[in-house]
C-alpha cells in the first residue's frame, strides 16, 4: 500500500493550498480516509476526516469552516483545500487509510507527508 501525499509549499498568511493523497496497492473505495498533521515536538493532530462513500466528513475544531475534504474513488486520491491560512497551520501534513470507525484510531496506512510553511 502507498500513499503519497504532494501539494504542500510555502504560502503567505491568509492563502490558500489544495493537499492531494494518491493510493494504491489498496480498495481505495472500501478505505476512510484521514488528514493529520505534526510539527516538531508535538504530538501528530487529526485534521479531517472522510468515509469511504464521501458522503460523511468530520473536522477537528481547530480547521472547521476553513478546511475542506474530499475524495475521488475513480482517481484513488483524497484532498485536503485548506483556505484562510494562518501560521500556526504549519506543519507537515500526512494523509492515512483505515477501515472501520474515522473517528477512531489506529489508522492502518501512512503517507508520507507534505509541509505546509506559513509566513506571516
Amino acid at each position: 500500500v502507498q500513499l503519497q501525499a504532494s501539494g504542500g509549499g510555502l504560502v503567505q498568511a491568509g492563502g490558500s493550498l489544495r493537499l492531494s493523497c494518491a493510493a494504491s496497492g489498496l480498495t481505495f473505495s472500501s478505505y476512510n480516509m484521514g488528514w493529520f498533521r505534526q510539527t516538531p515536538g508535538k504530538e501528530r493532530e487529526f485534521v479531517a476526516a472522510i468515509n469511504w462513500s464521501g458522503r460523511s466528513t468530520y473536522y477537528s475544531d481547530s480547521v472547521k469552516g476553513r478546511f475542506t475534504i474530499s475524495r475521488d474513488n475513480a482517481k484513488n486520491t483524497v484532498y485536503l483545500q485548506i483556505n484562510s491560512l494562518t501560521p500556526e497551520d504549519t506543519a507537515a501534513y500526512y494523509c492515512a487509510a483505515k477501515l472501520g470507525d474515522y473517528l477512531k484510531p489506529p489508522y492502518s496506512y501512512w503517507g508520507q507527508g507534505t509541509q505546509v510553511t506559513v509566513s506571516s
